[in-house]
């Protein structure tokens, strides 16, 4: 999102980072990059709360067999933090660096995420849903002439 479009009276510009301050509930959406020459990023859809960590999540729906990353966050400082993930209110794994990849997202990965910090708290939870892999268009016939 361009900081034109945030709303936002406060937003500065470092380099390739934006901080919007303060932030708000209705600072959640979807947010991208534009470049100078008009290309855009990926997005990422970040949802804010009154607590202090949040979990960035890719805009649903998620492609299967895709690569998916989820990242679990200290709102107010860039961070590498050590954070339990949990899908559908189970621990799924614990990392490190506060961030998660799925290699190749399946159906049974679709649900109900959420991130832990054991000092700072829970983020909220995210659903993120999976579609089915677009099929490849069928090979041409490849017979022999009569």
């Amino acid at each position: 999102m361009k900081p034109s479009e945030s709303g936002v009276e406060s937003v500065s510009n470092n380099g390739s980072n934006y901080l919007i301050n303060p932030l708000k509930p209705f600072d959640s959406g979807e947010y991208w990059c534009e470049s100078d020459t008009g290309e855009y990023s990926n997005t990422v859809n970040i949802t804010v709360h009154g607590g202090h960590v949040i979990l960035e999540s890719p805009p649903l729906p998620v492609t299967e067999g895709h690569s998916v990353t989820l990242n679990c966050r200290y709102k107010k400082t860039p961070s590498d933090l050590t954070a339990d993930f949990y899908k559908d209110g189970s621990l799924i794994r614990t990392e490190s660096t506060g961030v998660m990849t799925i290699p190749a997202v399946s159906q049974s990965d679709e649900g109900l995420y959420s991130c832990r910090h054991p000092e700072l708290g829970r983020s909220p939870e995210s659903w993120m849903t999976v579609t089915g892999a677009t099929p490849s268009p069928p090979s041409p016939f490849t017979g022999t002439k009569m």
